[in-house]
């Protein structure tokens, strides 16, 4: 009985360690497509794996041990399920796995150096993170062109769980599940098309329905028509006066000139000599 009861309660006491082994939290942190934002605060070393890569489940151990001192050199050591977080995965163009991120105040630093324990946390503790030019703004998670890129692996990825659903769940062939999303692109960009035309013509209309320029034009016209028709007359009889001043001019010049032609009209010496 005695030994029976020690074995009973060596067993127990195995199954509490046991029990206090598996409840111990992990001290990686697990990111989410909506928790990006906080990687923009603070210093994080951030891991991108999948379930199935054998590189990722090889680098597991000295992850786990090196997120063990995370409150120690205060970062943040997290990872990310590539598989289940696409809009992630998206932000940084993951192209291999295991991918590390270093990120400090919104900058970005790919890390590429050896992936143990000790080099992790030398990386940090010597800041050796300073030596590795950071992401361009232009592709930094935070972009616009980064988010427009998470955007489009999320839609990716909620594509495939539709036609998982279509051909597991309701049943339908997976032709009649290429065909649903064929026409749904077609129909969509129908109505793409028609708020891009919509668009256009509301800002740039055509001639047709242009406005006028000018509204009150109409109610001026008739004033600008006489006040041209006044101008004209104005203009017509500068020009007769102008005229007549130079009529008279020329009349009055050859009056002067003709006394001047019998003054200088030369005398014929015969008659002088027949008269005398």
């Amino acid at each position: 009985m005695a030994a029976a009861g020690g074995l009973c309660a060596l067993l127990c006491l195995a199954l509490a360690g046991g029990g206090a082994a598996l409840g111990k939290r992990s001290p990686v942190k697990v990111l989410s497509d909506g928790m990006w934002r906080e990687l923009l605060q603070g210093e994080w070393m951030v891991e991108f794996y999948a379930p199935w890569c054998p590189a990722c489940q090889n680098l597991q151990p000295e992850w786990e041990k090196f997120a063990e001192w995370g409150e120690d050199l205060e970062v943040n050591i997290a990872k990310v399920d590539v598989t289940e977080q696409p809009g992630l995965s998206g932000r940084f163009i993951i192209t291999a796995l295991p991918t590390i991120y270093h990120c400090k105040d919104g900058e970005f630093r790919r890390y590429q150096g050896a992936r143990t324990k000790t080099d992790f946390i030398n990386f940090i503790s010597d800041q050796e993170w300073k030596s590795i030019e950071p992401v361009s703004s232009w592709f930094g998670p935070s972009s616009f062109l980064m988010s427009s890129m998470s955007a489009l692996f999320q839609l990716s990825m909620w594509i495939r769980h539709c036609h998982g659903y279509l051909t597991e769940n309701v049943g339908m062939p997976v032709w009649g599940s290429y065909a649903v999303f064929a026409l749904a692109t077609l129909f969509s960009g129908l109505i793409l098309g028609l708020v891009m035309v919509f668009l256009a013509d509301c800002i740039c209309p055509s001639k047709r329905h242009r406005p006028p320029q000018y509204p009150y034009s109409r109610k001026l016209a008739p004033e600008s028509a006489q006040l041209l028709k006044k101008l004209d007359e104005e203009q017509e009889a500068d020009e007769e006066d102008i005229s007549d001043d130079e009529t008279e001019g020329k009349e009055v010049s050859d009056r002067n000139s003709s006394p001047n032609a019998v003054r200088q009209r030369p005398v014929n010496p015969a008659a002088t000599t027949d008269k005398s």
